[in-house]
């Protein structure tokens, strides 16, 4: 298990994560002291508790927003993937109508073709 240190409002956290997580982590506590940042700049007298929690309530409601668009889309992809279905459904039963059709236009061919290669009634006597 890893360990990083970051510095968020001010203080300094050792916190643990997974091996290979450290630059995740390291980048979730710039955003977070970013936000921090932002609101005392929007905020000027307010106490460092108050600013802290607004800044944690302002992503929170960005992940909130995240999660809502990303159910919006998963719901936009599950009725695409519907549609590509019935799609895919109906072109392969063009498909075999089509291919139904091409047989059908080739047996008559071939029967034309025999009939014409029939003698013909004019062709045994001769003129």
């Amino acid at each position: 298990m890893a360990a990083v240190i970051v510095s968020i409002a001010g203080r300094t956290y050792r916190l643990s994560c997974d091996d290979g997580e450290e630059p995740r982590l390291e980048q979730l506590a710039r955003y977070v002291e970013s936000k921090i940042l932002s609101m005392k700049d929007g905020f000027k007298e307010i106490g460092e508790q108050r600013i802290v929690v607004m800044a944690a309530l302002a992503i929170a409601d960005e992940a909130t927003d995240a999660r809502g668009k990303a159910q919006a889309m998963e719901m936009d992809i599950a009725a695409l993937r519907a549609e590509l279905d019935s799609v895919k459904k109906a072109a392969a039963a063009l498909e075999e109508r089509v291919s139904g059709a091409v047989e059908d236009a080739a047996r008559r061919i071939e029967q034309l073709n025999t009939e014409l290669q029939k003698p013909s009634v004019k062709d045994d006597f001769p003129v």
